[in-house]
């Protein structure tokens, strides 16, 4: 989806703003500055499939960013800023989760192999069986890693996180709790089933799992609790389905720090765009 140039200075006004009001500092001496690489980071991720040199043109052809910088600079700068794009992500997330006060958020996961299976053993960016995950619903193995990623009712994401490969989701859903306000709903399948999680987020927060039941649960739904559980999870994929379609065929990285700043500028595009229609 290409952004039109009035989302374009939306979103550079956005990161502008937010960096300034998390006091972030930089060479006043840089003729491109952090906002700018982040928001060409981003144009790449929505509108060029992760190509940086094409949102690189672009930006210097539409005069957006006249003196913006080479690929080789780009990238090293990119990865400089790589832990404040999570930043700028979660002060995003705080808008609807403190001052729109969604109280009813989706997870799922979807995996995103680093490499086809055939090529493990020649993989330079990871080395562990950890990485090697199993997609059940396709029916089929991957070695790479598994996005968790939550979302509003609406689709747009709020949080997300990195996980091997191999990585149960269950064990991942306990570590995206503590990112959500107390007395929320979460609704997820049946990967994500765990009581000891249920009681717990409860007890703790006041936030209800609402979790799809296995065949042999021992915590039986209702018919309407179903139905509810399986229209909210359809809006997830929905999401998921978007993040998907901005990826190139093959997310190209030289390092895993270098892929998962892709991943996170794919997600983070989508946030941005889905916030500010």
């Amino acid at each position: 989806m290409m952004l039109t140039r009035d989302k374009i200075i939306s979103i550079f006004c956005l990161i502008d703003d937010i960096l300034k009001g998390i006091g972030h500092q930089e060479d006043i001496r840089r003729q491109v500055s952090d906002s700018e690489i982040i928001l060409t980071a981003i144009v790449s991720s929505t509108s060029f499939y992760g190509n940086h040199s094409s949102a690189i043109e672009f930006m210097k052809q539409y005069d957006s960013i006249p003196n913006m910088l080479d690929k080789s600079r780009f990238n090293r700068r990119l990865h400089k800023v790589g832990r404040l794009l999570y930043d700028l992500f979660e002060s995003v997330s705080a808008y609807f989760k403190d001052i729109c006060c969604e109280l009813h958020y989706i997870i799922d996961s979807f995996p995103v192999a680093v490499c086809n299976n055939m090529r493990i053993a020649n993989c330079k960016i990871l080395k562990d069986n950890k990485w090697r995950g199993y997609t059940a619903s396709m029916r089929s193995y991957f070695y790479g890693v598994k996005v968790q990623l939550l979302t509003t009712k609406d689709g747009i994401p709020i949080a997300f996180h990195f996980t091997p490969g191999k990585t149960a989701d269950a064990k991942a859903l306990g570590k995206m709790i503590d990112k959500l306000p107390a007395e929320s709903s979460i609704y997820g399948d049946s990967a994500y089933l765990d009581y000891g999680l249920e009681d717990s987020a409860l007890e703790r927060k006041a936030i209800l799992l609402k979790i799809q039941r296995k065949s042999n649960s021992k915590r039986i739904d209702t018919l309407e609790q179903k139905l509810e559980k399986l229209k909210m999870r359809k809006r997830v994929e929905t999401t998921i389905s978007d993040i998907k379609k901005l990826f190139p065929r093959t997310i190209h990285a030289v390092t895993l720090e270098g892929f998962l700043i892709k991943l996170t500028l794919f997600v983070f595009g989508l946030q941005l765009s889905k916030a500010l229609n």
